[in-house]
Protein backbone atom coordinates (compact mmCIF):
# COMPACT_ATOMS: atom_id res chain seq x y z
CA UNK A 1 0.00 0.00 0.00
CA UNK A 2 1.42 3.49 -1.29
CA UNK A 3 1.61 6.46 0.97
CA UNK A 4 -1.27 8.23 -0.85
CA UNK A 5 -3.74 4.80 -0.46
CA UNK A 6 -6.12 5.83 2.34
CA UNK A 7 -8.06 3.35 4.50
CA UNK A 8 -12.02 3.53 3.44
CA UNK A 9 -14.00 4.86 5.68
CA UNK A 10 -17.54 4.24 5.98
CA UNK A 11 -20.05 7.27 6.26
CA UNK A 12 -22.99 5.76 7.50
CA UNK A 13 -24.40 3.05 9.43
CA UNK A 14 -25.73 0.28 7.82
CA UNK A 15 -29.29 -0.48 8.11
CA UNK A 16 -30.42 -3.43 10.13
CA UNK A 17 -31.06 -6.32 8.92
CA UNK A 18 -33.71 -8.93 9.99
CA UNK A 19 -32.33 -12.14 11.95
CA UNK A 20 -31.97 -15.47 9.92
CA UNK A 21 -35.25 -16.91 8.99
CA UNK A 22 -34.33 -19.93 11.05
CA UNK A 23 -33.95 -17.93 14.22
CA UNK A 24 -37.80 -16.50 13.78
CA UNK A 25 -40.86 -17.46 13.83
CA UNK A 26 -42.93 -20.33 16.10
CA UNK A 27 -40.84 -23.02 14.67
CA UNK A 28 -37.46 -21.34 16.29
CA UNK A 29 -38.81 -20.73 19.49
CA UNK A 30 -40.09 -24.31 19.89
CA UNK A 31 -36.89 -25.77 18.72
CA UNK A 32 -35.11 -22.87 21.40
CA UNK A 33 -37.39 -23.99 23.90
CA UNK A 34 -38.66 -26.88 24.27
CA UNK A 35 -37.22 -28.67 22.15
CA UNK A 36 -33.18 -27.54 22.66
CA UNK A 37 -31.86 -30.82 24.66
CA UNK A 38 -32.73 -34.75 24.93
CA UNK A 39 -34.24 -33.39 27.86
CA UNK A 40 -36.48 -30.93 27.02
CA UNK A 41 -37.72 -32.90 24.10
CA UNK A 42 -38.81 -36.02 26.68
CA UNK A 43 -40.81 -33.87 29.28
CA UNK A 44 -42.31 -31.84 25.87
CA UNK A 45 -43.55 -34.86 24.73
CA UNK A 46 -44.69 -36.12 28.28
CA UNK A 47 -46.38 -32.64 28.93
CA UNK A 48 -48.17 -33.20 25.67
CA UNK A 49 -49.44 -36.55 26.58
CA UNK A 50 -50.83 -35.41 29.86
CA UNK A 51 -52.04 -32.69 28.43
CA UNK A 52 -53.60 -34.47 25.12
CA UNK A 53 -55.49 -37.23 28.16
CA UNK A 54 -56.74 -34.06 30.72
CA UNK A 55 -58.14 -31.58 28.33
CA UNK A 56 -60.62 -33.36 26.27
CA UNK A 57 -61.93 -34.34 30.11
CA UNK A 58 -62.03 -31.27 31.52
CA UNK A 59 -63.61 -29.60 28.56
CA UNK A 60 -65.88 -32.41 28.43
CA UNK A 61 -66.96 -32.09 31.93
CA UNK A 62 -66.67 -28.29 32.31
CA UNK A 63 -68.26 -26.87 29.16
CA UNK A 64 -69.64 -30.07 26.93
CA UNK A 65 -71.93 -32.41 29.48
CA UNK A 66 -72.30 -29.21 31.82
CA UNK A 67 -76.04 -28.42 32.90
CA UNK A 68 -76.46 -24.63 32.20
CA UNK A 69 -79.65 -23.35 33.03
CA UNK A 70 -82.36 -25.21 35.58
CA UNK A 71 -84.57 -24.18 38.41
CA UNK A 72 -82.50 -27.15 40.67
CA UNK A 73 -80.82 -30.36 41.49
CA UNK A 74 -83.07 -32.19 39.14
CA UNK A 75 -81.63 -30.53 36.13
CA UNK A 76 -77.78 -31.37 37.28
CA UNK A 77 -78.74 -35.07 36.74
CA UNK A 78 -79.66 -35.18 33.22
CA UNK A 79 -77.31 -35.10 30.70
CA UNK A 80 -77.17 -33.15 27.79
CA UNK A 81 -78.79 -36.74 25.32
CA UNK A 82 -81.82 -36.47 27.79
CA UNK A 83 -80.91 -39.50 29.94
CA UNK A 84 -79.69 -40.22 33.34
CA UNK A 85 -76.33 -41.48 33.57
CA UNK A 86 -75.73 -44.59 35.49
CA UNK A 87 -73.25 -43.18 37.69
CA UNK A 88 -75.60 -40.37 38.89
CA UNK A 89 -74.64 -36.75 37.47
CA UNK A 90 -73.56 -35.26 34.55
CA UNK A 91 -70.65 -32.90 34.06
CA UNK A 92 -70.61 -29.01 35.92
CA UNK A 93 -73.41 -27.74 37.46
CA UNK A 94 -73.31 -24.03 36.34
CA UNK A 95 -76.82 -24.01 36.68
CA UNK A 96 -75.81 -23.66 40.48
CA UNK A 97 -73.84 -20.56 39.69
CA UNK A 98 -76.20 -18.91 37.49
CA UNK A 99 -79.28 -19.29 40.09
CA UNK A 100 -76.75 -18.09 43.20
CA UNK A 101 -74.48 -15.36 41.20
CA UNK A 102 -76.39 -12.44 42.77
CA UNK A 103 -75.50 -13.98 46.10
CA UNK A 104 -71.82 -14.66 45.33
CA UNK A 105 -71.45 -10.91 44.35
CA UNK A 106 -73.42 -9.24 46.81
CA UNK A 107 -73.93 -11.95 49.89
CA UNK A 108 -77.67 -11.32 51.57
CA UNK A 109 -77.18 -7.63 50.81
CA UNK A 110 -81.07 -6.91 50.10
CA UNK A 111 -82.00 -6.85 47.08
CA UNK A 112 -83.71 -3.53 46.28
CA UNK A 113 -80.46 -1.86 47.60
CA UNK A 114 -78.22 -3.57 45.25
CA UNK A 115 -77.88 -0.69 43.08
CA UNK A 116 -75.38 1.05 46.02
CA UNK A 117 -72.99 -1.20 45.89
CA UNK A 118 -72.57 -0.83 41.99
CA UNK A 119 -72.00 2.53 41.97
CA UNK A 120 -69.90 1.82 44.39
CA UNK A 121 -68.23 -0.71 42.12
CA UNK A 122 -68.63 1.95 39.37
CA UNK A 123 -66.62 4.31 41.21
CA UNK A 124 -63.70 2.38 42.57
CA UNK A 125 -63.39 1.51 38.65
CA UNK A 126 -63.55 4.78 37.41
CA UNK A 127 -61.10 6.19 39.49
CA UNK A 128 -58.58 3.03 39.44
CA UNK A 129 -57.78 2.70 36.30
CA UNK A 130 -56.29 6.15 35.78
CA UNK A 131 -54.42 6.04 38.80
CA UNK A 132 -52.65 2.49 37.11
CA UNK A 133 -52.26 4.63 33.75
CA UNK A 134 -48.76 6.08 34.16
CA UNK A 135 -49.24 9.19 31.58
CA UNK A 136 -52.45 9.82 33.16
CA UNK A 137 -52.55 13.61 34.29
CA UNK A 138 -53.27 14.77 37.86
CA UNK A 139 -52.12 11.71 40.12
CA UNK A 140 -52.35 13.75 42.92
CA UNK A 141 -55.98 14.40 42.64
CA UNK A 142 -56.52 10.84 41.88
CA UNK A 143 -54.69 9.55 44.84
CA UNK A 144 -57.03 11.68 47.02
CA UNK A 145 -60.63 10.73 45.11
CA UNK A 146 -59.16 7.35 45.39
CA UNK A 147 -57.84 6.76 49.06
CA UNK A 148 -59.59 9.44 51.01
CA UNK A 149 -62.67 10.61 49.16
CA UNK A 150 -64.08 7.30 47.82
CA UNK A 151 -64.10 5.12 51.03
CA UNK A 152 -66.43 7.99 53.13
CA UNK A 153 -68.84 7.62 49.88
CA UNK A 154 -68.40 4.17 50.04
CA UNK A 155 -69.65 3.80 53.40
CA UNK A 156 -72.00 5.92 53.17
CA UNK A 157 -73.42 4.10 50.40
CA UNK A 158 -73.03 0.45 51.32
CA UNK A 159 -73.92 1.07 55.43
CA UNK A 160 -76.91 3.96 54.96
CA UNK A 161 -77.80 6.20 56.73
CA UNK A 162 -78.33 10.44 55.77
CA UNK A 163 -81.25 9.42 53.80
CA UNK A 164 -80.28 6.05 52.88
CA UNK A 165 -81.56 2.67 54.41
CA UNK A 166 -79.05 1.44 56.88
CA UNK A 167 -77.63 -2.15 55.87
CA UNK A 168 -75.88 -4.09 58.35
CA UNK A 169 -72.79 -5.26 58.03
CA UNK A 170 -73.40 -8.94 58.77
CA UNK A 171 -75.87 -8.73 55.66
CA UNK A 172 -72.72 -7.39 53.40
CA UNK A 173 -71.01 -10.86 51.87
CA UNK A 174 -69.63 -12.18 48.16
CA UNK A 175 -67.24 -10.27 46.06
CA UNK A 176 -68.26 -7.29 47.55
CA UNK A 177 -66.66 -7.91 51.20
CA UNK A 178 -63.48 -9.81 49.33
CA UNK A 179 -62.48 -6.39 47.37
CA UNK A 180 -63.48 -4.00 50.43
CA UNK A 181 -61.19 -6.00 52.81
CA UNK A 182 -58.58 -6.66 49.87
CA UNK A 183 -58.69 -3.04 49.15
CA UNK A 184 -58.36 -1.46 52.44
CA UNK A 185 -56.00 -3.99 53.22
CA UNK A 186 -53.45 -2.94 50.85
CA UNK A 187 -54.81 0.82 50.72
CA UNK A 188 -53.12 0.64 54.40
CA UNK A 189 -50.14 -1.69 54.64
CA UNK A 190 -48.60 0.09 51.93
CA UNK A 191 -47.38 3.35 53.95
CA UNK A 192 -47.97 1.92 57.57
CA UNK A 193 -45.05 -0.94 56.13
CA UNK A 194 -42.94 2.04 54.65
CA UNK A 195 -43.66 3.65 58.18
CA UNK A 196 -42.69 0.58 60.40
CA UNK A 197 -39.72 -0.08 57.72
CA UNK A 198 -38.33 3.31 58.32
CA UNK A 199 -38.84 3.23 62.15
CA UNK A 200 -36.79 -0.11 62.21
CA UNK A 201 -33.98 1.00 60.87
CA UNK A 202 -34.23 4.62 63.31
CA UNK A 203 -30.78 5.02 65.38
CA UNK A 204 -33.99 6.36 67.95
CA UNK A 205 -34.08 3.23 70.38
CA UNK A 206 -37.00 3.35 71.61
CA UNK A 207 -38.98 3.81 68.17
CA UNK A 208 -36.83 0.81 66.59
CA UNK A 209 -37.91 -1.12 69.29
CA UNK A 210 -41.44 -0.35 69.51
CA UNK A 211 -41.20 -1.57 65.55
CA UNK A 212 -39.48 -4.55 65.90
CA UNK A 213 -41.94 -5.77 68.55
CA UNK A 214 -44.93 -5.37 66.80
CA UNK A 215 -43.43 -6.49 63.14
CA UNK A 216 -41.90 -10.05 64.61
CA UNK A 217 -45.01 -10.43 66.99
CA UNK A 218 -47.64 -10.01 63.86
CA UNK A 219 -45.08 -11.85 61.86
CA UNK A 220 -44.85 -14.89 64.42
CA UNK A 221 -48.59 -15.52 63.96
CA UNK A 222 -51.19 -16.82 61.65
CA UNK A 223 -53.72 -14.51 60.47
CA UNK A 224 -56.72 -16.53 61.34
CA UNK A 225 -55.13 -15.91 65.26
CA UNK A 226 -54.64 -12.08 64.85
CA UNK A 227 -58.75 -11.98 63.10
CA UNK A 228 -59.66 -14.72 66.14
CA UNK A 229 -57.94 -12.07 68.88
CA UNK A 230 -59.52 -9.14 66.80
CA UNK A 231 -63.28 -10.44 66.98
CA UNK A 232 -63.22 -12.65 70.58
CA UNK A 233 -60.36 -10.38 72.66
CA UNK A 234 -61.24 -6.84 71.54
CA UNK A 235 -64.21 -6.69 72.95
CA UNK A 236 -63.02 -8.31 76.77
CA UNK A 237 -60.98 -4.50 76.62
CA UNK A 238 -63.55 -1.94 75.72
CA UNK A 239 -65.90 -0.39 77.99
CA UNK A 240 -69.24 -1.79 78.82
CA UNK A 241 -71.57 -0.98 76.22
CA UNK A 242 -68.87 -0.32 73.71
CA UNK A 243 -69.06 -2.71 70.52
CA UNK A 244 -67.04 -3.02 67.58
CA UNK A 245 -68.65 -3.57 63.87
CA UNK A 246 -67.30 -7.21 62.60
CA UNK A 247 -66.24 -5.90 59.51
CA UNK A 248 -64.31 -3.03 61.12
CA UNK A 249 -63.05 -5.71 63.50
CA UNK A 250 -61.58 -7.74 60.19
CA UNK A 251 -60.09 -4.54 58.60
CA UNK A 252 -58.19 -4.08 61.63
CA UNK A 253 -57.13 -7.75 61.57
CA UNK A 254 -56.22 -7.39 57.96
CA UNK A 255 -54.59 -4.19 57.91
CA UNK A 256 -52.03 -4.92 60.95
CA UNK A 257 -51.31 -8.39 59.47
CA UNK A 258 -50.29 -6.92 55.75
CA UNK A 259 -48.52 -4.01 57.57
CA UNK A 260 -46.13 -6.04 59.57
CA UNK A 261 -44.89 -8.19 56.26
CA UNK A 262 -45.22 -5.19 54.09
CA UNK A 263 -42.68 -3.53 56.38
CA UNK A 264 -40.10 -6.00 55.39
CA UNK A 265 -40.20 -6.15 52.10
CA UNK A 266 -39.74 -2.44 52.07
CA UNK A 267 -36.85 -3.34 54.42
CA UNK A 268 -35.39 -5.21 52.09
CA UNK A 269 -35.50 -2.47 49.60
CA UNK A 270 -33.58 0.16 51.47
CA UNK A 271 -30.98 -2.37 52.39
CA UNK A 272 -30.35 -2.83 48.56
CA UNK A 273 -29.87 0.60 47.79
CA UNK A 274 -25.97 1.81 47.44
CA UNK A 275 -24.61 3.38 50.71
CA UNK A 276 -23.36 6.02 47.90
CA UNK A 277 -26.92 7.34 47.67
CA UNK A 278 -27.65 7.83 51.36
CA UNK A 279 -24.13 9.76 51.35
CA UNK A 280 -25.02 11.60 47.94
CA UNK A 281 -28.03 13.09 48.90
CA UNK A 282 -26.32 13.78 52.44
CA UNK A 283 -23.31 15.75 50.60
CA UNK A 284 -26.72 17.60 48.73
CA UNK A 285 -27.66 18.88 52.04
CA UNK A 286 -31.13 17.14 52.18
CA UNK A 287 -33.31 16.97 55.45
CA UNK A 288 -34.18 13.10 56.58
CA UNK A 289 -37.51 12.82 55.44
CA UNK A 290 -36.51 14.99 51.99
CA UNK A 291 -33.95 12.44 51.23
CA UNK A 292 -36.18 9.75 52.04
CA UNK A 293 -39.20 10.83 50.29
CA UNK A 294 -37.28 12.18 46.74
CA UNK A 295 -34.54 9.60 46.82
CA UNK A 296 -33.93 6.63 48.59
CA UNK A 297 -37.53 5.32 48.29
CA UNK A 298 -38.56 5.57 45.18
CA UNK A 299 -35.46 3.51 44.59
CA UNK A 300 -36.47 0.84 47.44
CA UNK A 301 -39.92 0.67 45.69
CA UNK A 302 -38.97 -0.21 42.56
CA UNK A 303 -36.41 -2.40 43.11
CA UNK A 304 -39.21 -4.92 45.26
CA UNK A 305 -42.30 -4.39 43.11
CA UNK A 306 -42.49 -8.09 42.95
CA UNK A 307 -42.72 -8.24 46.70
CA UNK A 308 -45.24 -5.59 47.12
CA UNK A 309 -47.42 -6.98 44.38
CA UNK A 310 -47.06 -10.94 46.11
CA UNK A 311 -47.98 -9.47 49.29
CA UNK A 312 -51.19 -7.81 47.65
CA UNK A 313 -51.76 -10.98 46.01
CA UNK A 314 -51.72 -13.25 49.59
CA UNK A 315 -53.81 -10.48 50.96
CA UNK A 316 -56.57 -10.71 48.53
CA UNK A 317 -56.43 -14.50 49.17
CA UNK A 318 -56.26 -14.71 52.85
CA UNK A 319 -59.63 -12.48 52.93
CA UNK A 320 -61.36 -16.12 52.93
CA UNK A 321 -59.99 -16.32 56.20
CA UNK A 322 -62.56 -13.61 57.56
CA UNK A 323 -65.34 -16.50 58.55
CA UNK A 324 -63.61 -17.52 61.88
CA UNK A 325 -65.26 -13.92 62.66
CA UNK A 326 -69.00 -14.88 60.87
CA UNK A 327 -68.45 -13.09 58.12
CA UNK A 328 -68.85 -14.52 54.60
CA UNK A 329 -66.74 -13.37 51.28
CA UNK A 330 -66.40 -15.07 48.25
CA UNK A 331 -65.55 -18.48 49.15
CA UNK A 332 -67.84 -18.56 52.35
CA UNK A 333 -70.63 -17.28 50.51
CA UNK A 334 -70.08 -20.12 48.05
CA UNK A 335 -69.77 -22.71 50.76
CA UNK A 336 -72.57 -21.30 52.60
CA UNK A 337 -74.77 -22.38 49.36
CA UNK A 338 -73.78 -25.71 49.39
CA UNK A 339 -76.36 -26.40 52.17
CA UNK A 340 -78.91 -25.32 49.89
CA UNK A 341 -81.25 -28.36 49.51
CA UNK A 342 -82.62 -27.27 46.35
CA UNK A 343 -79.37 -27.85 44.36
CA UNK A 344 -77.29 -30.44 46.83
CA UNK A 345 -75.92 -32.71 44.38
CA UNK A 346 -72.46 -34.62 43.99
CA UNK A 347 -71.59 -31.87 41.55
CA UNK A 348 -72.55 -28.76 43.43
CA UNK A 349 -69.54 -28.27 45.88
CA UNK A 350 -66.77 -28.89 42.99
CA UNK A 351 -68.72 -26.41 40.77
CA UNK A 352 -68.82 -23.56 42.97
CA UNK A 353 -65.34 -24.07 44.55
CA UNK A 354 -64.27 -23.86 40.50
CA UNK A 355 -66.16 -20.88 40.42
CA UNK A 356 -64.57 -19.03 43.33
CA UNK A 357 -61.01 -20.29 42.20
CA UNK A 358 -61.75 -18.65 39.03
CA UNK A 359 -62.47 -15.40 40.29
CA UNK A 360 -59.50 -15.36 42.58
CA UNK A 361 -57.39 -16.53 40.38
CA UNK A 362 -58.69 -13.78 37.85
CA UNK A 363 -58.15 -10.63 40.19
CA UNK A 364 -54.44 -12.34 41.24
CA UNK A 365 -53.39 -12.95 37.75
CA UNK A 366 -54.29 -9.04 36.95
CA UNK A 367 -52.64 -7.95 39.47
CA UNK A 368 -49.16 -9.92 38.48
CA UNK A 369 -49.27 -8.93 34.93
CA UNK A 370 -49.91 -5.18 35.88
CA UNK A 371 -46.37 -5.79 38.41
CA UNK A 372 -44.66 -6.77 34.99
CA UNK A 373 -46.13 -3.99 33.44
CA UNK A 374 -44.84 -1.50 36.08
CA UNK A 375 -41.30 -3.26 35.89
CA UNK A 376 -40.93 -2.37 32.06
CA UNK A 377 -42.89 0.80 32.80
CA UNK A 378 -39.62 1.70 36.04
CA UNK A 379 -37.24 -0.29 33.99
CA UNK A 380 -36.24 -2.28 36.45
CA UNK A 381 -33.52 -4.22 34.36
CA UNK A 382 -34.73 -7.54 35.55
CA UNK A 383 -34.62 -10.17 33.18
CA UNK A 384 -38.63 -11.34 33.06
Amino acid sequence: MSITDKPFVRTSILAAEPPPRGERGAGAWIRRNLLATPKDVILTILALALIAWAVPHLVNWLFIQAVWFGPDRTFCATTVQGGIQPDGWSGACWAFISAKYDQFIFGRYPLSERWRPAIVGILFIVLLVPMLIPSAPRKGLNAILLFAVLPIIAFWLLHGGYGLEVVDTPLWGGLMVTLVLSFVGIAVSLPCGILLALGRRSKMPVIRMLCVTFIEVIRGVPLITVLFMASVMLPLFLPTGWNVDKLLRALIGVSIFTSAYMAEVIRGGLQAIPKGQFEGADSLGLGYWQKTRLIIMPQAIKLVIPSIVNTFIGTFKDTSLVTIIGMFDLLGIVKLNFSDANWASAVTPITGLIFAGFIFWLFCFGMSRYSGFMERHLDTGHKR
